[in-house]
C-alpha cells in the first residue's frame, strides 16, 4: 500500500509552522515533526544560535523531545517530517533512533545527504535503513528559506 501524499502534506504543513517559529527568533527557518500511527509525537525547530549549540538543528531537538516523551532512545515505526533535506549529523541521529521514514520539503544542494550532495540514506554502511521522500511542499519550504536569506543579506 502506498503512502497518501495528502497525509504527508498535512504533517509537512505542521513542520512549516515550526520553521516559522525558528524564523521568529532569527534562526534559519527549519522545522520538524515526528509522527507515529498518524499521531503527533513531538515538534521542534532550529535553535543553534539561540541555544549556542551547533547540534540544535530541528531534527536533533525533535529526537530529544520524542525520546523523553516516549521514554526511549529508539523511535521505531515513526515518520520524521522536516522542511529541509537532512544533513549528515541529523541523518546519523535518525539512523541511531531507528526512524522508519523521513519526509523532507526543500532539497539542500550544499549539505543534503538524502540525494542532493550525497545519498547516505541508501548506504549499506549502516545497520538501519531509512525510507526517504523529498520534495513535499518543496516550494513553500524553499520560499521560507529564500526569504530568510534575502532579508539577512538586506540587513
Amino acid at each position: 500500500m502506498g503512502i497518501d501524499s495528502s497525509v504527508d502534506e498535512k504533517w509537512m504543513a505542521l513542520a512549516i509552522e515550526q520553521a516559522k517559529l525558528a524564523e521568529a527568533i532569527d534562526e534559519m527557518p527549519v522545522g520538524a515533526v515526528l509522527v507515529q500511527d498518524d499521531q503527533l509525537i513531538a515538534s521542534a525547530h532550529n535553535q543553534p544560535i539561540s541555544n549556542n549549540d551547533p547540534t540544535a538543528h530541528a531534527e536533533i531537538q525533535l529526537l530529544r523531545k520524542a525520546g523523553k516523551k516516549l521514554n526511549n532512545y529508539r523511535l521505531p515505526n515513526t515518520t520524521l517530517y522536516v522542511t529541509l533535506e537532512p544533513c549528515t549529523m541529523c541523518l546519523g541521529a535518525m539512523i541511531h533512533a531507528r526512524i522508519a521514514r523521513v519526509v523532507f520539503g526543500a532539497f539542500d544542494q550544499k549539505t543534503g545527504v538524502c540525494g542532493s550532495c550525497q545519498d547516505l540514506s541508501t548506504s549499506v554502511c549502516f545497520n538501519h535503513s531509512i525510507e526517504t521522500q523529498g520534495g513535499v511542499l518543496a516550494n513553500e519550504c524553499k520560499g521560507l528559506l529564500q526569504l530568510f536569506f534575502k532579508n539577512r543579506r538586506n540587513k
